[in-house]
């Protein structure tokens, strides 16, 4: 077991790790639509917070060493599900012809008033 860090987690204070790989597994704690630049949510609304939580993901798993296709499964969570047909949009975008398992899970609000936090699985070897 070890675990993964990227540049923007090294600043973090939360007692995790971005992802923990075990047993072939990668498992990526939730990434909020936080912009790790400026450490705020950015602006526009439910698509530009989709992109940049999809944006986190991506950090993650390029610090794994693996790319989207190694994705199994995802977790989205949102306070607010009429937001679904743009996050799903926005999904689909980034996975192309990728479709991991996923659950889509309404919340209440969510930490820093983000709109979306997505967590994942990966495999570490296609």
């Amino acid at each position: 077991m070890y675990c993964i860090e990227t540049a923007a987690s090294r600043k973090n204070h939360g007692h995790y790790s971005p992802a923990v790989a075990h047993n072939g597994l990668l498992y990526i704690s939730g990434q909020l639509s936080l912009d790790p630049a400026t450490g705020l949510v950015p602006q526009g609304g439910i698509v530009p917070q989709t992109q940049q939580a999809l944006a986190n993901l991506e950090s993650v798993l390029q610090a794994a060493g693996i790319t989207r296709k190694h994705i199994i499964q995802c977790r989205l969570y949102t306070p607010d599900m009429r937001s679904w047909p743009a996050i799903n949009a926005e999904y689909a975008a980034y996975f192309g012809q990728h479709k991991p398992a996923r659950a889509i899970v309404p919340t209440g609000e969510l930490h820093y008033g983000c709109l979306l936090e997505i967590e994942a699985i990966a495999a570490l070897t296609l």
